[in-house]
């Protein structure tokens, strides 16, 4: 396993952390994946294995898995291997009303995670909305003393908002320490960006690369053009190692969390962080790449990486699930297959024009996707004939 710095911080990170926002999950009654109910041996197996290979980071939140995933962790991580990781996990600063809710939601967090402290804390989601919310409740200072009383250890925020958000945010407290932000060689000018992870390693602080493949959407039904390119490669790699590499390559990552749903995910991001390292990839890689990016925005019309942090919808619609069928019927020019597979896997309520435009769901996506508008777009295209 490759180790980096992290910021300045005494505590060097493995190059792969391990999240646990897409574990492995049963299925409902139906045969419909139950993102409530955790695959417990499987997932427990996945994380074991990463950490005898080294991993030595697991990221969590209050709300992955529908509120289980720190549950889940607090119950794998007996037996020692809460000793040999750092854990992190995140403030749903939205939850909180007032400012006595940060400390009730910290307990809550503790007791599922079995733990008296967490070694990173996150604010989690940060944007300007709710960066005025943490000024608001006063959560800065109820962080201080939870890092003053040992609670947490280190203090950061994940991003989601606009850089000019995220430039506010770090110059507001000597608190942070680290941030964790989206950066993916599809998104490296989005929200913080490369400018947001250049800014903050420039200040000392450590930067945490999430959705490297972005939601594994660049790493799975590649389209023959984008896999013809990708051939011209004299390194051979899989689309994935390309996503993940490409974040590693550059200096000032820390490290990155990749949300691992198989065994095989584990086995194959473990072998492809063995090999990574900073300035892996040739001039001539990284506009291969770039080639790639630029077939990947004519294809996906939204930028949708199934985080799920829209769902539950109050109607009940798949929101990730629609999107995911509307983007792989324009990529892979296959809209027959994706309409079958909207009329027989998607029950009514599940369905796009089940859509009220409530915004709700607006509200809590981390990509700005203008949720409702493509809605109608979806049930138009996936029910025409």
């Amino acid at each position: 396993m490759q180790y980096r710095d992290f910021g300045q911080l005494d505590f060097r990170p493995s190059a792969l952390g391990f999240g646990a926002m897409r574990l492995p999950v049963l299925s409902d009654d139906e045969g419909k994946p139950d993102f409530k109910r955790i695959d417990y041996p499987l997932a427990t197996k996945m994380l074991h294995h990463a950490v005898d290979s080294g991993v030595n980071y697991v990221d969590t939140a209050w709300m992955y898995h529908e509120d289980t995933s720190e549950v889940w962790l607090g119950e794998a991580l007996k037996g020692g291997y809460r000793e040999r990781v750092k854990v992190a996990s995140k403030m749903p600063v939205w939850n909180v009303k007032k400012p006595d809710d940060f400390d009730r939601i910290l307990g809550i967090q503790l007791e599922r995670l079995q733990d008296d402290h967490i070694d990173f804390y996150l604010l989690h989601g940060l944007n300007a909305e709710y960066w005025q919310t943490v000024l608001e409740q006063g959560q800065l200072e109820s962080a201080e003393r939870a890092l003053a009383d040992g609670r947490i250890r280190h203090l950061g925020f994940s991003f989601h908002g606009l850089y000019e958000d995220f430039e506010t945010i770090v110059a507001a407290t000597d608190l942070w320490e680290f941030v964790q932000i989206q950066f993916n060689y599809m998104d490296e000018d989005y929200q913080a960006g490369r400018k947001g992870l250049e800014l903050a390693a420039g200040k000392g602080l450590g930067v945490i690369v999430m959705e490297p493949v972005r939601g594994g959407a660049i790493a799975r039904n590649v389209p023959p053009r984008v896999q013809a390119v990708w051939d011209e490669a004299p390194i051979k790699r899989s689309p994935a190692e390309w996503a993940l590499q490409w974040v590693w390559n550059v200096p000032e990552v820390s490290f990155l969390l990749s949300g691992m749903s198989t065994m095989q995910h584990v086995e194959e991001d473990l072998l492809f962080a063995d090999r990574s390292r900073p300035g892996l990839l040739t001039s001539d890689e990284l506009a291969l790449v770039a080639r790639v990016r630029d077939l990947y925005r004519e294809l996906s019309p939204i930028p949708c990486t199934s985080c799920r942090y829209c769902m539950p919808c109050p109607q009940g619609v798949a929101i990730p699930d629609v999107f995911e069928l509307y983007n792989d019927a324009h990529m892979f020019d296959n809209l027959p297959r994706q309409q079958m597979a909207y009329r027989v896997f998607f029950s009514e309520n599940e369905r796009a024009d089940q859509c009220t435009a409530c915004g709700e769901c607006v509200e809590k996506c981390p990509q700005g996707i203008a949720i409702p508008e493509w809605m109608e777009k979806a049930q138009a295209f996936l029910t025409s004939c």
